[in-house]
């Protein structure tokens, strides 16, 4: 729906929606993930040049214990996994949006993508283009 701005989800219960999990294809439910505590659920592909350059610091916030949750979005699996393999993984656990459904229901404009959920699966926040040192 173009007339959905993504800004309005912010308050909101994130889509509840299960992908297939990148590696081993059993679903994935971003709700249940949300109930372990907060998160930021990350859009990315591995065409994405942005998504390269906020790589390294998705990894500094993994090391640093904040909980990751990757959605591969538009990007065939072995893509995404050569560019996990290739950057490093900072993810918990990856989600597939092949084609693009999921996504809609979030409002994306583009990748890369970041959403702060609360415990309780409500979007806090989100920042469209790159997470870098400066957001």
């Amino acid at each position: 729906d173009p007339q959905v701005q993504p800004q309005a989800l912010v308050g909101k219960a994130m889509p509840d929606v299960a992908l297939p999990d990148l590696e081993d294809g059993r679903p994935v439910r971003l709700q249940a993930l949300a109930a372990e505590g907060p998160m930021l659920v990350n859009f990315f592909a591995s065409w994405c040049a942005p998504c390269v350059a906020e790589h390294p610091f998705l990894m500094r916030l993994q090391r640093a214990g904040v909980p990751l949750m990757g959605v591969a979005y538009k990007d065939r699996p072995a893509d995404s996994l050569a560019f996990l393999r290739r950057h490093g993984n900072p993810y918990g656990r990856i989600g597939v949006d092949q084609p693009g459904r999921v996504a809609i229901d979030w409002g994306l404009y583009g990748v890369p993508e970041t959403y702060l959920i609360d415990k309780t699966g409500l979007i806090r926040w989100r920042w469209a283009g790159p997470i870098t040192e400066e957001v």
